[in-house]
């Protein structure tokens, strides 16, 4: 990321200072919402008198619903203007939190949660939009910069936030507290936000939209559906099956489609194309991670919402501490090197998760999670820098679109694919005792681990850099 600075004393005017918090806030909400459900969802699966280990779909139905929309958020912003459609993400964004608060079942809970993700989608790609068109060139990193700050503070906060919501309050507030940060954002967007000149949005791939969107539900409801929709083994096959043929006629469409949603050329490039399949194969495992430790903290050792969400901690402030060393550790040793090696310590630190138990000492405990703050984050700022790295300008926007497109679903299909596997891990333990609870997640952070290790294959594709030659690993604004 670039570095920080207070824009009151930049040349920025006024109202650019004031358009720059506009934009930060909504960045900041988006990155919230995806953090602070995950400590509330046993206290969500009481109040709905679900099971708590079959709540993952609250935090899947988010992430998915982000993945369908961003593809289709540069044209929303021709096509109606970027104001008109950043007050459409708000006003979506907050009647989703409130919709959530006031859900009784978990399936309107889900549903509401599609609705905040469709907001959530729009606030950062469109607020990007802005930016790009609002300030000049050699002001743009700098204003850029500054609103990437909130997207870290977000999911720094976001665990113990809900935590303490909800034991000083229920868990309703984590979505209310949207409300009034939302309508001080309508009324700052009605008033600082510039009208701008309507784009031409041109032809919109429709087709190429639907085959995609299908293909990315209908394979994460078919991971969800081995846990929490309860689909049979056949209904889980249909879907898969489904899912992967609409993503294959999706990419034939493409090939001979005038105006494609993403072009073909993307994988023509020898670094995107192995960096998009190990995103999507590294956050698999990885992704599941932040909604796996809290409820295991709960769940399996017994600990309250707020220490859940505090010992979270640890794994942002490592991420966030490490980002300065990203870019020399990668320039000398490569790419290459960086990410298979990396990788596998990634897999190797979610596995260790196995070894949790209450008998462990804090001081281990903080540790453990602090080195896999490191090494995941290291893992993002490597994977996607060298997935734009040879991105020319004709395909930077392209590219930048599908590679949050793809961060995106894996999250989702990440913490789908964990709840299938807590749900059969818990059906081979039981769930008669705390002890064999804790043996299923146990069991989890092992498979999870192992499934990380699998993107290793993949980066060692990749060309044998030279350390010198490599890149400067500045991360791109991507929100993870």
């Amino acid at each position: 990321m670039g570095g920080f600075f207070d824009p009151m004393k930049h040349r920025f005017s006024r109202a650019r200072t004031r358009l720059l918090w506009l934009v930060a806030v909504g960045f900041f909400m988006q990155t919230l919402d995806a953090t602070i459900v995950n400590t509330a969802l046993p206290a969500m699966a009481h109040s709905l008198q679900e099971s708590p280990l079959r709540m993952q779909s609250v935090v899947v139905s988010y992430s998915l619903a982000m993945a369908m929309l961003i593809p289709a958020s540069g044209w929303l912003a021709d096509r109606f203007g970027m104001r008109r459609t950043f007050l459409g993400a708000i006003v979506a964004f907050v009647l989703g939190s409130v919709l959530c608060a006031l859900s009784p079942t978990l399936d309107l809970l889900v549903a509401s949660r599609v609705l905040q993700g469709f907001g959530g989608a729009l606030l950062l790609p469109v607020g990007r939009l802005v930016i790009l068109r609002t300030f000049p060139r050699d002001e743009f990193l700098e204003a850029i910069s500054f609103v990437a700050i909130p997207g870290l503070v977000g999911p720094l906060i976001g665990p113990t936030l809900g935590g303490w919501l909800v034991e000083v309050a229920s868990w309703h507030w984590i979505f209310l507290i949207n409300v009034p940060v939302g309508v001080a954002g309508l009324v700052a967007t009605l008033r600082y936000m510039p009208r701008g000149q309507r784009m031409p949005a041109g032809r919109f791939d429709l087709v190429g939209y639907a085959l995609l969107a299908f293909g990315m539900v209908a394979l994460s409801l078919g991971l969800d559906g081995l846990s929490g929709l309860g689909l049979r083994q056949a209904g889980v096959l249909v879907l898969m099956v489904f899912g992967l043929a609409a993503l294959a006629a999706y990419w034939l469409h493409a090939a001979r489609s005038p105006r494609p949603l993403f072009s073909p050329r993307l994988f023509g490039i020898d670094t995107v194309r192995i960096g998009l399949l190990g995103n999507l194969f590294a956050r698999l495992g990885s992704g599941s991670m932040p909604f796996l430790v809290p409820l295991m903290l709960q769940l399996g050792l017994g600990y309250s919402p707020l220490y859940a969400g505090m010992m979270m901690l640890p794994v942002a402030i490592a991420g966030m501490a490490v980002k300065r060393a990203a870019t020399p550790l990668i320039t000398r040793l490569g790419y290459r090197r960086v990410l298979v090696g990396n990788t596998f310590a990634v897999g190797v630190m979610m596995a260790s998760f196995a070894l949790m138990t209450p008998q462990q000492p804090l001081g281990v405990r903080i540790v453990q999670l602090a080195v896999f703050g490191a090494v995941n984050s290291l893992q993002f700022t490597a994977m996607n820098t060298v997935t734009l790295k040879d991105l020319g300008q004709a395909l930077a926007s392209s590219g930048n679109s599908l590679l949050s497109m793809v961060q995106m679903l894996a999250m989702g299909m990440g913490v789908a694919a964990a709840g299938a596997a807590l749900g059969a891990y818990t059906d081979f333990f039981g769930t008669g005792t705390s002890e064999q609870t804790l043996q299923a997640f146990q069991a989890t952070f092992a498979s999870m681990g192992l499934l990380t290790l699998a993107a290793a294959f993949i980066f060692s594709q990749l060309a044998h850099d030279e350390p010198t030659a490599a890149a400067t690993a500045k991360e791109p604004d991507l929100g993870a």
